[in-house]
């Protein structure tokens, strides 16, 4: 099994080549191809200063890697049988391991067959699309040719809603408990570009199932909920998805209510969550006079979130080699032309 996920610096040397890959990515930067070198270069040398001040925060790297290196141990328990070996890969799209790498490891432990995971919920283009190109090529070049099984997207999965719902619910019973208003769950999720919705990403059509899923979810347990789905993490002037999370919490401070803040579509914690939700996002609570701020933790190994994801394994494997949804077929409607099913 193949683990997809966007990767980080692992000293602060590496910010600038992590975040020149990222913008070299065309994928990432939208533009004509002999302007993209250039304008990844000048891109990326503006963000340097402040990415390294935010990974200082973390002692100075990301703990991605690590992070995702326990979730691959535990899904190899999970999913391992005596008639049944499964070693978990790790190939990254920005920062070590890259595919090319893991691809060659893997073709030398002598896999039968391919299980491609991204530790992406959601497709997009940007994530999940990049990240499968990258490993098609790297899987070319070493000569890697086996039975491949890909799950593309899993945001309705009903164990991974269920285990995001039982993750909520508990962050918002704590934040009741101490909170001075009620209580607003911001459901925040990593932005986009709104011409790469336009042009057909899923993205968001996803992001938004996932979240009515989670309420639905959570609602027929007896709750009442306050919510919203917002988006963070804008680093072009384009006009990105709304609303911002920055705009629900200032909506947030305006009708005095307290916000528990989810990261919908991240399942390990990194900087934009650790730093971006923790700080950046708390202080501009805390100076907008909302009146509590709280935040619900990233999936990481939490056991309910490894046991949905091994479930989710073992459904697409019964359904056989190629590509394939949670739910089998495309899941996603037709308007969404970059589906990567949009043949099924």
């Amino acid at each position: 099994m193949v683990l997809f996920n966007l990767g980080g610096p692992d000293r602060p040397e590496s910010i600038r080549p992590f975040l020149l890959n990222l913008f070299r990515d065309p994928a990432i930067l939208r533009v004509p191809f002999f302007i993209r070198p250039l304008l990844a270069r000048i891109i990326a040398s503006a963000r340097v200063k402040p990415a390294t001040e935010n990974y200082a925060i973390l002692g100075g790297k990301s703990p991605l890697l690590e992070l995702t290196r326990e979730q691959a141990s535990a899904l190899e328990e999970a999913l391992s049988t005596p008639d049944l070996e499964v070693r978990c890969f790790i190939a990254m799209r920005y920062w070590h391991p890259f595919s090319r790498q893991t691809a060659s490891e893997l073709k030398q432990w002598g896999a039968d067959e391919v299980f491609l995971l991204p530790l992406y919920p959601h497709f997009s283009t940007t994530t999940t699309g990049s990240s499968l190109a990258a490993w098609r090529e790297a899987a070319a070049q070493v000569g890697l040719a086996k039975p491949v099984t890909t799950l593309c997207c899993w945001f309705n999965d009903e164990g991974f809603i269920a285990s995001t719902a039982a993750i909520v619910r508990r962050s918002l019973a704590d934040a009741r408990r101490t909170s001075p208003a009620p209580v607003r769950i911001l459901f925040s999720a990593h932005g986009l570009p709104e011409t790469i919705v336009r042009r057909g990403d899923p993205y968001q059509f996803q992001i938004e199932s996932t979240v009515q899923s989670v309420v639905d979810k959570l609602e027929a347990a007896g709750e009442v909920l306050d919510w919203q789905v917002c988006y963070q993490s804008r680093a072009t002037p384009q006009k990105w998805l709304d609303p911002s999370t920055e705009s629900a919490i200032e909506a947030a401070a305006a009708d005095r209510v307290a916000v528990l803040v989810v990261p919908i579509a991240f399942v390990s914690e990194h900087s934009e969550t650790l730093v971006e939700l923790d700080v950046e996002y708390r202080e501009l609570a805390e100076k907008m006079g909302v009146p509590g701020y709280y935040r619900s933790p990233a999936q990481n190994s939490d056991s309910g979130f490894i046991a949905a994801l091994a479930d989710a394994v073992h459904a697409a494997r019964d359904r056989g080699t190629g590509t394939c949804s949670f739910a089998g077929a495309r899941a996603c409607p037709g308007r969404h032309r970059d589906c990567p099913m949009r043949a099924a």
